[in-house]
């Protein structure tokens, strides 16, 4: 085992973070304003997983940050970490989640191994590096190597070709790129007589995006851009009732069993689709009006275009993909099992187990406030630490008895905060 790798599983994460910060060098000196696209499979069951690189691509556009080059948060369930070949010091570093890891807490991987395809985009180096994909083990909530890789920028063996290239309609652009969250929708199931349709659909969420808090006062922080890709056919797959499409990006309901849940496992279909655009946020428009949605931090977004509920749900939707919030609610059905690790704190910003609650809202409550919190008369109207959240009913807590990560209520104020901090983030603030 070499020293890097022994001291992503032993050092305490304040320390590890400490020596993140201090790693970063300048965007200039490390990469170009190109991005590297490493797709890669992720294979397993419940027991175990193994990660294997499919291919490496070459993009003409990054659009992320060029100063905070090192994701200090600790969200998700995988890390992607890169690291100069030569000087072993750490460039660059985000975390994310993926389909496969909600997969593997599903009944079928008791039973079951499959392979998932999943895809990141680094910004291009200059020079060799080494790529680290680590993950997040539940039984002790520490990030363990699955895969390193040496990466040189020059081999010929990186797919440098041109894609598709959609209509791109530019919605709202406030500054460059690497300055902004910029917020990609891509059409799904749209056929080319309906990208009319996905423009103006596109904008009303962008419209009821920005009405929501704390979106409203982050307006200028943002552009919008809307990627046209062009299905066969309208809609999506509902596979539980024998309907089958056949669209850009193979979307679907019925994920993991559960008919509200629509997501798709096409990775690489999704990358293809935004190769050209720069992109920090992807919200996957689906051209249908039945309920339903799926969000994964980092990854990306998706919801319906017709569905009276559907802008809320889009809003709730990315809290999950741009923030890393998790779901407040805990009594809707899920195909999750031991989704959370109770002896442990769980990642993200917006749940508590109360092993470290002082790494989480603690600060934001109202003096005298009593943990846990009695949703009484008294409480139930301002933040406390009130029980049931994450899908579980015991043992984890949530800041505010009603929140947009639970029923589409407001964001409470631990996701204020944390929406807030990535959007500093991602903007180099």
């Amino acid at each position: 085992m070499n020293t890097r790798i022994r001291k992503t599983l032993i050092l305490p994460l304040a320390l590890l973070c400490g020596l993140a910060g201090r790693a970063q060098g300048n965007f200039e000196d490390s990469f170009t304003e190109k991005s590297l696209r490493i797709d890669f499979a992720l294979s397993g069951n419940k027991d175990s997983q193994s990660a294997a690189i499919e291919r490496l691509r070459e993009e003409p556009v990054w659009g992320g940050p060029r100063k905070n080059l090192v994701d200090t948060f600790r969200y998700g369930g995988y890390y992607i970490n890169v690291y100069d070949a030569a000087s072993d010091s750490l460039l660059y570093a985000r975390g994310f989640n993926t389909l496969f890891e909600e997969w593997r807490t599903t009944e079928q991987a008791r039973t079951e191994t499959q392979s998932w395809t999943n895809s990141v985009a680094i910004p291009y180096p200059k020079a060799p590096v080494q790529i680290e994909l680590t993950a997040r083990d539940r039984s002790d909530m520490r990030f363990h190597p699955l895969l390193t890789q040496t990466v040189n920028p020059a081999s010929i063996f990186i797919d440098r070709g041109k894609l598709k290239e959609n209509t791109v309609t530019r919605l709202r652009y406030n500054g460059e790129p690497a300055g902004k969250v910029d917020l990609v929708f891509v059409a799904e199931g749209y056929t080319a007589d309906e990208q009319a349709k996905f423009v103006a659909d596109a904008r009303r969420f962008e419209e009821a995006l920005f009405a929501t808090p704390p979106f409203d006062a982050r307006r200028a922080d943002f552009n919008i851009w809307a990627v046209g890709t062009v299905s066969e056919e309208s809609g999506t797959d509902l596979s539980g009732k024998g309907v089958f499409k056949h669209t850009a990006l193979n979307s679907g309901y019925y994920t993991f069993g559960i008919d509200r849940y629509l997501t798709t496992p096409d990775m690489k279909a999704v990358r293809d689709a935004v190769w050209n655009v720069p992109c920090d946020a992807i919200f996957i428009l689906v051209n249908t009006d039945a309920y339903g949605g799926g969000g994964m931090y980092n990854f990306y977004a998706m919801g319906t275009a017709d569905h009276p509920r559907t802008p809320v749900v889009f809003v709730h939707e990315l809290g999950h993909s741009l923030a890393g919030l998790a779901d407040e609610y805990f009594s809707s059905e899920v195909a999750y099992q031991d989704f959370y690790n109770l002896e442990y704190e769980p990642w993200e910003p917006n749940i508590t187990t109360l092993v470290d609650f002082g790494s989480k809202w603690e600060d934001l409550l109202p003096a005298g406030t009593p943990i846990p919190t009695p949703l009484d008369e008294k409480h139930r109207e301002k933040p406390g630490v009130f029980e049931g959240g994450g899908y579980v009913a015991k043992g984890i807590y949530r800041p505010m008895d009603h929140c947009m990560m639970r029923d589409y209520a407001p964001f409470c104020p631990a996701c204020v905060r944390a929406i807030h901090r990535m959007i500093d983030f991602l903007t180099d603030k």
